[in-house]
């Protein structure tokens, strides 16, 4: 074990400073370390869980997450609101994306797998390549294999369906895939799985590659994402005009370009393009599920997600699931309401109503209203972006959140409860993209104060345009039993 702490966004001085005050209230010292350690690493590692339909995906992947949650019906055009899952295992945390569930049966299976696969490896940080040791390595396994060595992620063959001694030496068969040791699981039963998951985290960082933001000054990196037909193909011409340059077409690929470099407000930004899925896909219940694995890779690629919103239409359950996803994955968030000058005056007062009452959970992202036909208002998507990615990467001084966490005790304390009540005793901001802070607390705080804390942040410190993510600590009672 490395003896160094991450101290995640304190610096050294503030770090001491910040301990004494935690040793003065009674808090374990190596708790309080590992509190702003674990809120300090951001986004979780991502594992893409790939192979051929009906080898078992879905149902490892519920064993991995520990509950009945990915779709596992054989039948194909099941449709699939999520994706992506949090799983832990050994005290570590990662996301799972799951490529299992439908089949293309009708233009081929291979088309379909290397779509799939190809999607999922993009977002991901190691890979899950599951093979049926009962049948072997097919055809369309070994174009599996193609895909995953030009990605070049660390991979873990799993070989399933190995329910006792008599499959070993059908797993052991899969050697010849060249991709290492296969690892025998039964998903079904859960025989194998625990040494698989120790693979696993062995081959995924303990912190995600910041596939954004570095050092040199790279372009930022934008995702536009929304539901199918929304605008997003003519929004993305419309920024980029004639000067359209596609810097990531990868030959051999079932998708269209996807990374384009645009210069916008005398800024060069990277453009991850969601827009449009593959003309070949002609199954309409399998677009749907395209359209989610594809949204969720291109949002784990980028600092800024564009949510685009058709103004004509209803705000949706799907424009909402977007949103979600956005949300959940931390990144800055823009809502660009298209096709604004399509809207007479009475669907204009309605749809202000909606987003009064649907869009409450991304009340603090800006706000622009576009025409990605005409080209209106386009001016305004740069600073509102520029506005996001401020807030994303804002960070509040201990010292200065401590005196503000003060006054709002003092001012609205947590209510009563059982004849307790809990108080906020100190907090710091653990990291940013997006900010995360980690309080300290004499007893647990309810899910309406911390909506309240979070408001009473935003107010205080801005935060336009990105998520907040707190988590409480509670003061363990040492030396007392009841």
């Amino acid at each position: 074990m490395n003896d160094q702490h991450d101290h995640g966004a304190l610096g050294d001085a503030e770090y001491a400073e910040f301990m004494e005050l935690a040793a003065e209230e009674g808090f374990d010292v190596e708790d309080v370390e590992g509190a702003i350690e674990e809120a300090g690493h951001g986004p979780l590692p991502v594992l893409a869980v790939v192979g051929r339909p009906n080898v078992g995906k879905s149902t490892l992947v519920n064993r991995i997450i520990g509950r009945r949650e990915a779709v596992v019906e054989d039948k194909p055009g099941v449709t699939r609101d999520r994706v992506t899952y949090e799983a832990e295992w050994a005290g570590r945390r990662f996301k799972v994306v799951d490529t299992g569930g439908w089949e293309q049966d009708v233009l081929g299976i291979d088309a379909s797998v290397a779509a799939q696969a190809e999607y999922a490896i993009e977002a991901a940080d190691a890979c899950l390549f599951v093979v049926d040791s009962t049948v072997g390595a097919t055809d369309t396994d070994e174009a599996v294999v193609k895909l995953l060595r030009r990605a070049g992620k660390p991979v873990v063959l799993a070989a399933n369906k190995v329910d006792g001694q008599s499959g070993e030496a059908d797993a052991a068969m899969l050697w010849s895939l060249g991709l290492g040791e296969p690892f025998p699981v039964s998903s079904l039963h859960g025989r194998g799985t625990g040494d698989l998951l120790d693979e696993v985290l062995k081959k995924l960082p303990e912190a995600p590659e910041q596939r954004f933001g570095n050092a040199v000054g790279g372009p930022r990196r934008i995702a536009l994402i929304g539901r199918p037909n929304v605008g997003k193909s003519s929004l993305l011409n419309k920024v980029a005009g004639e000067d359209r340059v596609v810097v990531n077409e990868l030959a051999g690929t079932t998708r269209d370009p996807v990374d384009e470099l645009i210069e916008l407000g005398g800024v060069t930004w990277k453009f991850v393009d969601t827009a449009g899925i593959r003309k070949k896909v002609h199954l309409q219940e399998g677009a749907d599920y395209y359209a989610s694995l594809r949204t969720a890779a291109a949002v784990e690629k980028a600092e800024v997600a564009v949510i685009l919103i058709d103004t004509t239409d209803t705000i949706s359950v799907q424009d909402q699931r977007i949103i979600t996803m956005a949300v959940e994955s931390g990144r800055a968030i823009v809502i660009a309401y298209n096709k604004w000058d399509e809207l007479d005056e009475e669907r204009r007062y309605y749809l202000e109503r909606e987003i009064e009452t649907e869009m409450q959970q991304v009340s603090w992202a800006p706000r622009v209203n576009v025409s990605a036909k005409t080209g209106r208002h386009m001016e305004k998507l740069v600073p509102a972006i520029e506005t996001a990615l401020a807030g994303w990467e804002t960070r509040v001084p201990t010292g200065r959140l401590n005196a503000f966490l003060g006054e709002i005790v003092a001012a609205h304390p947590h209510p009563v409860r059982g004849g307790k009540q809990p108080r906020i005793l100190f907090g710091t901001q653990a990291g940013t993209k997006p900010p995360r802070f980690v309080l300290f607390a004499s007893g647990f705080l309810e899910a309406g104060y911390r909506r309240f804390i979070e408001r009473r942040l935003r107010e205080e410190f801005g935060f336009e345009g990105t998520p907040i993510h707190i988590s409480v600590r509670v003061r363990e009672k040492r030396g007392r039993k009841k």
